[in-house]
């Protein structure tokens, strides 16, 4: 499983994800630095990506979109962390969603929470009334 990290998470931590045997590059790595969110979300989906981000914006975008493809970490912990603690985090939920990540999912990392919703997203069957 490959990863691509947003430019709201440091270099580092892809950085620590690599040393620690997991395939990660950042979008800087990519020359995505300062690209769009639309254009981040649909490079992961062409090149197989999970990405993973702090941004909810992407979660949001596949939501409009109803895909299964690609799937979604965000890091949401309400207090700033330092780079090797957002590793630290990444790297002792990682192992345990591999096939949900695999499937396609919108996964929620929090600090004493993990939430997984799979995709795609379908909007809600409206309420059929009786006549």
């Amino acid at each position: 499983m490959r990863f691509l990290l947003d430019s709201n998470l440091s270099h580092r931590v892809a950085q620590l994800l690599r040393e620690a045997g997991i395939d990660a590059t950042h979008v800087r790595d990519n020359d995505l630095q300062h690209a769009t969110d639309s254009v981040i979300l649909e490079f992961a989906r062409q090149h197989a990506f999970v990405l993973v981000s702090e941004d909810t914006d992407f979660g949001e975008l596949l939501a409009r979109q109803c895909t299964a493809a690609p799937s979604f970490v965000l890091l949401r912990t309400y207090e700033p962390l330092t780079p090797d603690e957002q590793a630290a985090v990444l790297l002792a939920n990682l192992p345990g969603l591999h096939d949900d990540l695999g499937q396609g999912a919108i996964v929620v990392i929090e600090r004493n929470r993990l939430r997984v919703r799979r995709l795609p997203m379908l909007p809600p069957i409206p309420e059929q009334r009786e006549q």
